[in-house]
């Protein structure tokens, strides 16, 4: 998986995404649809209709890097398109879970025993 600064802000696209789509699709994707300049370093995530398939679409200082993830059984939890909200941000720690298979609407964090505040 990633390893990801904490700077890096990661920005996923509700509901589905045309995949078939290489750099310069996503590319206009995450400029028009998440908002954001994908010249950042952020992350930008999109899923396909049958939301198996993932992509990440990332600037790296030197070219874009089009991270995909497919799924052999099941599905992912995305989060639908609801309203005008055609984006959402995570932290770090739900991108991960929600690659894992963990669903972000019921999942809830614990507070950590040695008082120590929950990285993102």
């Amino acid at each position: 998986m990633l390893t990801l600064p904490a700077s890096v802000r990661i920005y996923l696209a509700r509901g589905a995404t045309d995949l078939r789509k290489g750099f310069d699709g996503l590319y206009a994707a995450a400029r028009d649809v998440v908002g954001e300049d994908p010249f950042t370093g952020h992350l930008f995530c999109f899923a396909n209709r049958r939301m198996d398939t993932v992509k990440i679409l990332v600037w790296d200082r030197s070219g874009f890097v089009l991270y995909a993830k497919r799924l052999e059984r099941g599905t992912f939890d995305w989060p639908r398109a609801e309203g005008k909200e055609q984006s959402v941000e995570l932290k770090r720690r739900d991108l991960f879970g929600l690659m894992e298979g963990l669903d972000l609407a019921s999942a809830r964090w614990r507070r950590r025993l040695d008082g120590l505040p929950m990285l993102d």
